[in-house]
């Protein structure tokens, strides 16, 4: 598909945050969170911000690829949380990085954002309208979390991943992606906007919390994310059995075990880092990737899934060859 992934990078909060110290703050404990969701700790944002970390996770990526800013001319932010409505995350990371000659927009798809980013480059590709791309997914879930509701709060954290793509004439990187969206079922996890406020309306804005309907969402993610993997493995020619890595969106530890029972696959294939991230939504996958990629346990030739669903609801995942 013309796409190659060539460098990544990553950036997490100095603040680390553990279940233990959750457990002083609410009626909540150490056990009852990691039992349920694998979580130990995550980390949370004090002085940075969702640009600051998005920008040193696109200098991460920039220079595992060898690429400078200057050589980049799509830019695509995948986030929920971005310091401001305008500019776009994506323009701030383009001004952080100097990325002068690139187009910069952001996506919302939640937690598929990254992999919504990823096709959209591809996208770009094959019309010929890029040729090099830097895809970012940042979160600072911090700030929309309602931390007087433990059954949300405990589950997320912030930090940014990031991935330099590179048009590739032999087509061998990205062998297959597909995504979709079922916004019918959007509701089951939210986090509201301001309502209409203004001088006609006389209310005051309201300030919106992440709001989800867990036993649904999970429902969801057991039933679409194996089908969605073996859809994709299908279209790329490519066995559940060839797959080196499974690198799934660091949602909660029992979905990623379910989907390794569906596909019949052992657990040692599905690394994972939401037991000292928590899920960072949009970050969660190109997080895992980089460290992955920085312990060396991705080899030239490998075969990894990313899979990556959530709200909306959306769902995307791709094949790719390292």
């Amino acid at each position: 598909m013309n796409t190659r992934l060539i460098g990544t990078g990553s950036c997490l909060p100095e603040t680390i945050v553990t279940n233990y110290y959750l457990s002083t703050v609410m009626d909540t404990s150490d056990e009852w969170i990691s039992t349920r969701t694998g979580i130990r700790e995550r980390r949370i944002a004090m002085n940075e911000t969702t640009t600051s970390m998005a920008v040193e996770a696109a200098k991460r990526a920039l220079a595992d690829a060898s690429i400078a800013a200057e050589e980049i001319d799509l830019l695509l932010v995948a986030t929920i949380t971005a310091d401001h409505y305008t500019p776009s995350a994506a323009c701030e990371v383009q001004a952080g990085l100097h990325a002068k000659n690139a187009i910069a927009f952001d996506i919302n798809a939640a937690c598929s954002g990254f992999m919504f980013a990823i096709q959209t480059a591809t996208a770009y590709f094959q019309a010929g309208m890029a040729k090099k791309a830097l895809v970012v997914g940042v979160e600072t879930l911090s700030k929309i979390m309602d931390w007087s509701d433990r059954s949300t709060c405990v589950l997320f954290g912030d930090g940014a991943g990031a991935a330099v793509l590179s048009y590739d004439d032999e087509g061998d990187g990205l062998l297959a992606i597909k995504a979709g969206s079922d916004g019918e079922k959007g509701m089951v996890l939210t986090c509201k906007n301001r309502e209409v406020s203004n001088l006609l309306t006389g209310k005051e804005p309201e300030t919106g919390y992440v709001s989800m309907n867990g036993q649904e969402v999970y429902k969801f993610a057991v039933s679409t994310v194996p089908k969605s993997i073996e859809e994709t493995l299908e279209e790329a020619g490519i066995s559940v059995s060839e797959v080196n890595y499974f690198l799934l969106h660091q949602a909660n530890i029992r979905i990623i075990q379910s989907v390794a029972k569906r596909l019949g696959v052992s657990e040692d294939k599905f690394p994972i880092s939401l037991d000292h991230c928590g899920n960072i939504s949009a970050a969660s996958i190109p997080i895992l990737l980089d460290e992955c990629n920085r312990k060396g346990l991705l080899q030239k030739g490998d075969i990894i899934v990313l899979s990556g669903f959530g709200g909306g609801l959306t769902w995307g995942t791709a094949v790719i060859r390292w």
